[in-house]
């Protein structure tokens, strides 16, 4: 049965379209606004960067862990409540993490946070999707897409802003007015749909819930703390994907013999969710992985501040807010999702491709400019028509089940992505560079000519001869370094460009012609 009543019109629709927005937007925001804000936070919490990066960790665990339960938590205490509870949890922990004073209050406090977050960012897109009739949920999905394309770039350029020109706290504290005004606006606007009977407390799936918190904790610990613990050499690492490994595999078989799952598995059985969840998996790994690897590269190798590299990112997300409208409009002129996903996915290895030619070690800000902008117009390409073809033939309280899938796997194709290009980047850097060094004969003339110019140079500063010799060796092993974590960055954009290219004959070929193309019939 569809819910009919849940669709809205003229300035109610308005209102709650910019309520969810606005929540779906705090939640991404704050998964990137706090990366270039934690040299401040270790700074004054008196902590390594390794006991830091906890507090996104705590934030992605609890929001991975929380997403595929937010359909099952919407049944329970009815969509208004849920959601304004959420944002009132999340609210009240951004509070809490600008005021914690140890490490471990942060830790507590942004997992908490998470917890409030991950309803945010589901439950928003179920409610956008909703209040929208089928015809238009093309325009519904363009819509809530602006927020999810354009938050993870807002983050850095507004986190940098705030802790140059203010403190850390603030990076929280800006979350309380719009938290507030959102709790307003949903208790005011949101409506519940009827759900079947809630589960009594002997039908809640307590087993199910422990097992996908073991499972999915375990997993996001393990990519977001591979690289920097060497992975399988770390017994904590090894033990946890083992643990994550079989409490997947026990978690399946709960969910599909329990009567009541709190994660609706038989949803997949819909082909077009199917193929919509591995294609959100795979425009994680390159969303993220892209937004991952541009600002870490202008900062490390270019020298950029936070700020500036977030500024960087900025006309590509013009670009795909742009595109978003455009492509939702073609959705409902009836162009099949499928064409528009894989000219998406060539975009994007054009993009790829193209980076891969620019690097070098002094490539500029006008050099990124374009290539950015067809990275917006890929990520356009891709966003509306994989989570319209996703949710395209589900009803009533499926499109919640099928909105947490798909979110989940987003997510975590991000963390994938973020995990495999820091370990390539880590790995390849020295490969790399030992080949650098083989090449590098300093019998050579013009060796021998760039280590005197260097040595005279230290000379007239006031060095004596043996250590200006030694400070221009010092120089020379600089350049090299750096010259061979430019070639890995070029390798990680060209594998990720061939990544998206090996995609498109599969898309071509599984999705089905009319997948996805429900919007058009106007139903």
């Amino acid at each position: 049965m569809e819910n009919n009543n849940l669709i809205e019109y003229g300035s109610r629709r308005v209102i709650i379209t910019i309520t969810a927005i606005m929540c779906a937007l705090l939640e991404i925001v704050d998964t990137t606004i706090v990366n270039v804000a934690m040299n401040d936070m270790k700074g004054s919490l008196g902590v390594s960067l390794t006991d830091i990066a906890w507090v996104v960790t705590a934030y992605a665990i609890a929001n991975v862990i929380v997403v595929p339960m937010t359909s099952w938590l919407s049944q329970q205490f009815g969509r208004k409540n849920y959601f304004a509870t959420s944002i009132i949890i999340f609210t009240a922990a951004s509070f809490l993490c600008g005021n914690a004073t140890t490490m471990w209050e942060i830790i507590l406090f942004r997992f908490i946070q998470g917890l409030g977050g991950g309803a945010l960012l589901v439950t928003s897109q179920t409610i956008i999707t909703e209040s929208y009739p089928p015809e238009k949920r093309g325009l519904a999905q363009a819509i809530y897409g602006m927020g999810v394309i354009v938050g993870p770039t807002l983050g850095p350029p507004l986190g940098g802003y705030i802790v140059d020109n203010w403190s850390w706290p603030y990076i929280f504290y800006i979350n309380i007015p719009i938290g507030i005004i959102a709790t307003l606006l949903t208790i005011s606007f949101v409506k519940s749909p009827k759900y079947a009977e809630k589960s009594k407390l002997n039908q809640v799936d307590f087993l199910g819930i422990l097992l996908l918190a073991i499972a999915v904790g375990s997993l996001q610990y393990v990519l977001e703390h591979g690289q920097q613990d060497d992975w399988f050499a770390d017994q904590t690492i090894l033990v946890l994907s083992i643990v994550s490994f079989f409490g997947f595999i026990l978690f399946i078989w709960r969910e599909l013999v329990f009567d009541h799952p709190i994660v609706n598995l038989k949803v997949l059985k819909d082909n077009n969710l199917a193929i919509g969840t591995i294609l959100s998996f795979i425009l994680g790994f390159g969303l993220y992985g892209s937004t991952f690897v541009i600002p870490i590269y202008t900062q490390s190798i270019l020298g950029w501040t936070a700020t500036d590299a977030g500024l960087l990112l900025i006309p590509s997300s013009i670009m795909t807010a742009f595109m978003m409208p455009i492509i939702a409009t073609l959705l409902q002129k009836g162009v099949e999702p499928k064409y528009l996903v894989a000219g998406g996915f060539f975009i994007f290895f054009c993009y790829s491709f193209w980076s891969f030619t620019i690097l070098t070690p002094d490539t500029g800000s006008e050099h990124f400019f374009w290539p950015l902008v067809v990275r917006g117009v890929g990520l356009g390409l891709l966003f509306v028509p994989i989570t319209t073809l996703s949710l395209s033939s589900l009803k009533g309280q499926q499109i919640g089940e099928g909105a947490a899938f798909t979110g989940m796997m987003r997510q975590l194709g991000g963390s994938f992505g973020i995990a495999i290009i820091t370990t390539f980047i880590s790995r390849w850097t020295v490969g790399h560079r030992l080949n650098l060094v083989t090449h590098l004969d300093s019998a050579k003339f013009e060796v021998q000519t760039y280590i005197q110019q260097m040595k005279m140079s230290f000379v007239s500063k006031g060095f004596a001869p043996n250590d200006a010799l030694n400070k221009a060796y010092e120089l020379l092993d600089l350049q090299v370094t750096k010259q061979a974590t430019v070639l890995t960055y070029m390798d990680v954009f060209l594998y990720l460009g061939v990544l998206f290219l090996i995609c498109i004959p599969f898309i071509l070929f599984f999705i089905k012609k009319g997948a996805g193309r429900v919007i058009s019939a106007g139903h």
